[in-house]
């Protein structure tokens, strides 16, 4: 299989270990990421991030078979059980592929709107475990246990660490795809680094004295600016796309939207046109594997669109806001208020207050989103440094840039509200 791709250029699974891409790429399972946009609402801000989680997922295995090129390239220095082999590969191929089979509309979105709803890392375990899934049989005829194989490398454990780190870790095949992919779609320049610099900077770290496989390393001498590129580039994506505030006040409305769909269906209240998977949500049930497979960005779009007809005129109203792109407005809240709670709480009440005043139903139009990501945390990988033959590092111990980053989260901290109310809430803030 030979395909064009606007990040990787061109792909190729032409291999023995490869032919397991093939034969999973038209899963119903994995042709269903064909209609979830990658970024979600992100498009709303950057009108090019229309990309879909099945992108993504190739671009994910094909970076996961140039890494175990590299790998199978340099474990010469290992002893034989701690060695890639070519079923380690495909195993690895598969997990890369599939690893965001459980994602729900809009991506990370759907997860964090839809009261109760299960991570998607648990979708997707459940989809491989599932026998009655295609993705499953697939996996299964190539070998009864390969499910579970590759099941338990999405989940970060393998015997071979550094093989679950590549699929689940700071450094992990994922990042190195949606990095450079987002950026590509997003037309921002900040998220790029240098992934073949990067792949060919890496060896491994001297064998540990209790047996266990080595992790993996950077060379000193040329590859920490590729750590620290990569490290940047994920800091600047987050600060100025995955956080943006038309993102995040879109994500804000389909949360309240959702939120208040899921209490009405609980009291009761008939909502035509609510996908099966969200009715059992409001139920208190976990949704079946079957209802939550029905959810992709159409399906949640007609959802949306059907609301606005429905008997509940604060859930009409933020739906046709969406479907319009007249989003809430953000006010940032700076300094000593983005850190302190109290400060935040009165912030909040100010504004739920004059919402209030002007006739608008608080809990349903007034919000605080809290943003927060952690670029680099020296103490989450065990991804080392070597300078020639000395002593295995951290990064941060050998990196400036890194030992001033290490920890220290990237916070941004806004009231959600209206346009209508906006001037006034943030004139009452000022005073």
């Amino acid at each position: 299989m030979i395909l064009r791709d606007p990040v990787h250029g061109l792909i190729a699974f032409e291999s023995p270990e490869s032919e397991i891409v093939e034969k999973l790429i038209d899963t119903p399972e994995v042709q269903r990421l064909r209609r979830i946009r990658q970024l979600g609402y992100t498009s709303l801000a950057y009108p090019g991030a229309e990309h879909s989680r099945f992108a993504h997922a190739v671009g994910t295995a094909h970076v996961m078979l140039r890494l175990a090129r590299r790998l199978t390239d340099i474990q010469s220095c290992l002893p034989p059980k701690h060695r890639l082999t070519p079923e380690l590969v495909s195993d690895a191929l598969a997990a890369a592929l599939l690893h965001d089979l459980g994602h729900g509309p809009l991506s990370h979105m759907f997860e964090n709107a839809l009261p109760g709803a299960a991570r998607h890392e648990v979708w997707t375990t459940r989809i491989l475990r599932d026998p009655d899934t295609e993705v499953h049989r697939v996996l299964a005829s190539q070998d009864h246990a390969m499910p579970e194989r590759v099941a338990s490398l999405i989940e970060g454990h393998h015997a071979l660490t550094y093989l679950a780190r590549a699929i689940s870790g700071t450094y992990d095949v994922d990042r190195c795809d949606y990095l450079l992919r987002d950026a590509h779609a997003t037309g921002v320049r900040y998220g790029h680094f240098d992934l073949d610099w990067f792949h060919r900077s890496l060896r491994f770290a001297p064998s540990p004295p209790d047996g266990t496989p080595p992790p993996l390393a950077i060379d000193g001498a040329k590859g920490i600016a590729g750590i620290e590129s990569f490290v940047l580039a994920r800091l600047f994506m987050f600060q100025q796309v995955y956080f943006h505030k038309a993102t995040r006040a879109a994500e804000w409305m389909v949360h309240a939207a959702l939120s208040r769909a899921v209490r009405l269906i609980a009291d009761g209240t008939s909502l035509p046109g609510t996908p099966g998977a969200m009715v059992s949500s409001a139920a208190g049930r976990s949704p079946s594997l079957g209802e939550y497979l029905e959810l992709d960005d159409g399906v949640f779009a007609a959802t949306l669109h059907a609301w606005e007809s429905g008997p509940d005129p604060a859930l009409a109203n933020l739906c046709a806001r969406l479907r319009r792109r007249h989003l809430f407005k953000t006010i940032e809240l700076h300094e000593e208020s983005a850190t302190n709670p109290d400060l935040q709480l009165r912030a909040l009440t100010v504004a739920r207050d004059i919402a209030a005043a002007h006739g608008l139903d608080p809990d349903v139009y007034v919000g605080l989103d809290l943003a927060t990501d952690t670029p680099f945390d020296d103490r989450k990988d065990t991804l080392v440094v070597v300078f020639g033959h000395g002593k295995p590092r951290r990064p941060a111990e050998v990196s400036f840039l890194l030992g001033r980053l290490d920890g220290h989260a990237l916070t941004r901290v806004r009231l959600i509200v209206p346009p209508e109310v906006r001037e006034p809430i943030a004139q009452a803030l000022a005073s």
